[in-house]
């Protein structure tokens, strides 16, 4: 992966991963910044969509390459594009999601009201910005540095953990929880900002190097099937899933703890997620009938399956209960 920062390094990126004529996959929001695109497309809908994806598809004919700007929908839909065409993505984040790190995506189906997925993305250069995150708003600012945080530690103890990806999860983990709370007091915070974008970072690799757990399987199934977005669900999700695999994973729980300097890492994510304006589902617009439903989607995603500890859907249902 070529990773640089500064926007004032995007033509290189391009030129080193073969293009010339990208297409730009981005929102509205971005139509302003002058980017080294030959052309755009700008439709691009929150959780992504089938409608959309087939829309940048057909925009990208001519094009060699894909310019992907926003936050993790925008880098899904272009690395759906890409796994259809082949062509080569280059991600501009701006958010903290870590979606540029991985060949996989998320769609979201809203007819089925499901969020489904696939792999085979061709992801193969990374510019980061922090100016292009200043105003981004609370919410979506701690929702997604909480999605990463749960890359961090979950990468310490599902199946596809590895001594690489621990070594990105414990450098992201304290950058993190040290500056999301300087950085929700002053979004404009220049060096928090770049300690966030560089924490998702190395989020996102341990993401791409070990994969996902029970925590991001819960909020998956939230998200796919309530339109929630993926941080929020994920900042509520977190805590009940690490109390869970206590059992199975103590010794890997507590590393992640220690990264960030705090005896309680079940108690510091909470504040984190409360610092962002993350308490219950119900707060979300979950109703309460349909955790059952949510229980056993959430059991049948792979992220429950690589759960270091077996988590069955009574056990996800008690999940869901514990923070609705």
């Amino acid at each position: 992966m070529i990773v640089r920062w500064g926007l004032d390094a995007l033509s290189s990126v391009l030129a080193d991963v073969g293009s010339e004529r990208p297409l730009l996959v981005t929102t509205e929001r971005w139509r302003a910044l002058d980017l080294p695109a030959a052309k755009a497309f700008y439709g691009v809908h929150p959780h992504g969509s089938p409608q959309s994806v087939a829309e940048a598809t057909a925009a990208a004919e001519g094009a060699d390459g894909l310019l992907a700007v926003g936050g993790g929908s925008a880098i899904d839909t272009a690395k759906a594009v890409s796994a259809a065409t082949e062509l080569p993505v280059v991600s501009v984040p701006t958010t903290y999601s870590g979606a540029e790190w991985t060949p996989g995506f998320g769609i979201r189906d809203e007819a089925r009201r499901v969020k489904g997925g696939g792999v085979g993305a061709h992801v193969e250069g990374i510019v980061y910005d922090p100016e292009l995150t200043y105003d981004l708003p609370p919410g979506e600012t701690g929702g997604t540095a909480l999605n990463a945080l749960a890359h961090c530690a979950e990468a310490l103890y599902v199946q596809g953990r590895n001594a690489e990806a621990d070594a990105e999860a414990l450098a992201g983990a304290p950058l993190i929880s040290d500056n999301l709370p300087l950085v929700l007091a002053d979004g404009h915070y220049p060096e928090g900002r770049r300690a966030l974008l560089e924490g998702a970072m190395h989020a996102g690799a341990a993401l791409a190097g070990a994969g996902l757990g029970l925590g991001h399987a819960m909020a998956q199934a939230v998200g796919g099937r309530y339109g929630i977005a993926h941080g929020a669900a994920n900042a509520i999700c977190l805590p009940p899933a690490l109390r869970f695999n206590l059992e199975a994973a103590g010794a890997e729980i507590e590393r992640f703890g220690d990264a960030m300097r705090t005896d309680d890492p079940i108690g510091r994510a909470e504040e984190l997620a409360r610092l962002s304006g993350f308490t219950l589902l119900r707060h979300l617009g979950v109703p309460h009938d349909d955790l059952p439903e949510l229980a056993a989607a959430a059991a049948e995603r792979g992220g429950a399956k690589a759960n270091p500890r077996r988590a069955s859907v009574d056990d996800v249902l008690g999940l869901y209960e514990s923070v609705w």
